[in-house]
């Protein structure tokens, strides 16, 4: 099995940043992937940016130029750097890990941008 810990959520005006960090623990092999997630209230849950095995990294165009994803160097610990915060991005932030066909998912973390 493999444990996601998210981390770092909050609240924060307009324009502001936050960093979102993801802890994976316990069965860990080859990760084929991870991700983070968001699902705001009444909506699906969406895509905000994903590292792929080989480097590969893809962000929601909504977010790109304003979010960075990265990752530790053991690749255990997963980052989501998110500048100039806009009351859009209020959600619930998941992170996500796949590997070996297998997904897992974080509680999640809330995020509310207001002023």
């Amino acid at each position: 099995q493999v444990q996601l810990v998210e981390s770092g959520g909050g609240m924060v005006q307009p324009g502001g940043s936050l960093r979102l960090s993801c802890v994976a623990s316990g069965s860990i092999f080859i990760i084929n992937s991870m991700g983070w997630y968001r699902q705001a209230p009444g909506k699906q849950r969406e895509v905000v940016a994903g590292s792929i095995s080989g480097g590969v990294i893809k962000y929601a165009d909504s977010v790109k130029g304003r979010f960075t994803i990265s990752r530790d160097s053991a690749k255990t610990t997963m980052y989501l750097q998110m500048n100039s915060l806009k009351p859009e991005d209020t959600a619930v932030y998941y992170c996500n890990l796949r590997q070996r066909g297998n997904e897992y998912w974080g509680q999640g973390t809330q995020v509310t941008v207001s002023s």
